[in-house]
């Protein structure tokens, strides 16, 4: 919330190379850094941390370099994330705690889920009523006293 410190969270990684890449950050490039004293995971050449502003300016740079729609920003990542972890089945309480969102509403807003994914997630429901509305009554009645 605006104005509160930082929640320190643990994020789950979507992708399977991310921790290699992470750890070959932290090991190798990371302690490079002229300033490796300093705590900040993202250090700059010139200060202790990152600036947003930087990181916004580079990414448009290199979407533009590859002529993605100027709609695409930094943040698009988050949205990007969020929306990998509802397509992918996760839990949307446990989604909204990895975005730390105090409220569903907001989690949703971030959720952009693909015309696929809103075909199949109602085919795989109708699917599933359908294979059990025809499975005869005796059966069903069987299976359950047995």
């Amino acid at each position: 919330m605006k104005g509160s410190p930082p929640k320190r969270r643990s994020v789950l990684t979507v992708f399977d190379w991310i921790v290699e890449v992470l750890v070959e950050w932290t090991e190798l490039i990371r302690p490079a850094f002229s300033r490796s004293n300093s705590p900040a995971l993202w250090p700059s050449e010139r200060c202790d941390r990152i600036g947003l502003s930087a990181i916004d300016h580079r990414f448009a740079a290199y979407r533009d370099a590859l002529g993605l729609s100027e709609g695409l920003d930094f943040h698009s990542l988050r949205r990007s994330y969020i929306t990998h972890l509802i397509e992918d089945g996760w839990d949307p309480f446990f989604v909204q705690q990895q975005a730390g969102h105090e409220h569903a509403s907001t989690t949703s807003i971030y959720t952009c889920v693909s015309s696929d994914f809103r075909v199949r997630t109602p085919r795989a429901a109708l699917d599933a009523t359908m294979n059990a509305a025809l499975v005869p009554s005796a059966t069903r009645t069987s299976g359950r006293t047995r």
